[in-house]
């Protein structure tokens, strides 16, 4: 039961309860007929809701034949605010007005109370009391219905927000896709051209092996340059790939084209979910990658194995062999892996060896991936 609901229904039950209480307090237990009514008028405001109109013709034997007043108009009150029909509304709150204006009962009326009762100050008094539930029934309406076209304000503004965001997002999205296409493309393709020209008029067999790993790498990146650049061109259209995503199958490839020394050891079964592959994928890319910026002449080795419920990918190098170049880097990159792995509910950690070299471990559930 939500939280809203049972208010509304500790609300019904003091309601009643007030009723209750007006009905004992005006009307005798020794009339049996009166005592009923009241009783009823008192018992009928716990359907107030679900039957407004049902409930306010159950509480007007109370106006009718008792003083009590607090059904009938708590039951006047929530057919206004949950009803539109202003001339329903008159006709119910004028109904209630005759019956406690006109005596009890009838037949008992004679010319001089009558007279009595047809002063100004009494039938204003009357009007008024059943006019004020009508009228503050119909002012909670107007507020309810105000609110909700304020959140629908809000809502739309929200939305309205959100679509300018997206479209400045998609005008940086076009002037990143042009300065990657104009400037990164450009400058990778001069170094493939480079190295292939130098793998071509080179002697030495190790440069020209250098310059051949230097071309494919060359041309790989340029390749999912590509594939970034059209993704971004198409934002805000329908969603497109960047490329076709890499599993464990292209792991061997991708150690093998890594540029350096490294080998591969794996005892994978089949079933691994694509977002573990892919995640294994960019974590062991990630690796060889940082080995060949900062431990240049280090041999690496890459484990993966499926330990009960857990994939296991681990990356170790050796000590380097040579200084390393001062390359350029935003030092994001094993962030941006231990935050893949806590998305998928796994860990990395990384740290120096004993012999000099460095380790990255990588342990990812599978199950809960299925």
């Amino acid at each position: 039961m939500s939280l809203r609901r049972t208010s509304d229904l500790q609300l019904d039950v003091v309601i009643v309860g007030f009723a209750l209480v007006d009905a004992w307090a005006r009307v005798g237990v020794a009339d049996q007929p009166a005592a009923a009514c009241a009783l009823l008028g008192a018992l009928a405001l716990a359907v107030r809701r679900r039957l407004p109109l049902t409930t306010f013709a159950l509480t007007l034997p109370t106006a009718l034949v008792t003083d009590a007043i607090f059904a009938p108009m708590a039951a006047l009150y929530t057919l206004s605010s949950l009803n539109r029909r202003r001339v329903l509304l008159a006709g119910c709150a004028l109904t209630y007005a005759v019956i406690d204006y006109m005596p009890w009962p009838w037949s008992s009326l004679d010319a001089t109370e009558l007279s009595q009762r047809n002063n100004l100050f009494h039938l204003s008094y009357t009007l008024a009391t059943a006019a004020a539930p009508v009228f503050l029934g119909q002012l909670v309406q107007a507020r309810r219905e105000l609110s909700l076209r304020l959140a629908d304000i809000i809502e739309a503004r929200e939305h309205e927000r959100l679509l300018t965001a997206q479209s400045v997002l998609a005008k940086e999205r076009a002037q990143l896709a042009r300065e990657m296409h104009d400037v990164v493309s450009h400058q990778v393709s001069l170094i493939a051209v480079q190295a292939g020209a130098l793998q071509v008029g080179s002697q030495d067999a190790e440069t020209r092996q250098a310059a051949a790993t230097i071309r494919r790498l060359s041309v790989q990146t340029l390749e999912e340059l590509r594939h970034m650049v059209s993704v971004l061109r198409a934002s805000g259209s329908s969603p497109t790939e960047l490329t076709p995503q890499p599993s464990l199958a292209d792991l061997e490839r991708l150690v093998d084209a890594s540029g350096i020394e490294a080998k591969l050891e794996s005892d994978l079964s089949d079933g691994i979910p694509p977002t573990v592959q892919r995640a294994v994928y960019r974590t062991v890319q990630e690796a060889l990658t940082n080995v060949r910026k900062h431990a240049p002449g280090a041999t690496a080795t890459v484990r993966v194995t499926h330990r009960g419920g857990s994939l296991c990918t681990t990356v170790t190098n050796t000590a380097p062999t040579r200084h390393a170049l001062a390359l350029p880097s935003a030092h994001h990159g094993l962030v941006g892996l231990a935050q893949r792995a806590e998305l998928l509910g796994g860990t990395v950690t990384s740290g120096p060896t004993a012999q000099g070299g460095y380790e990255l471990h990588l342990e990812l559930p599978v199950e809960r991936h299925r």
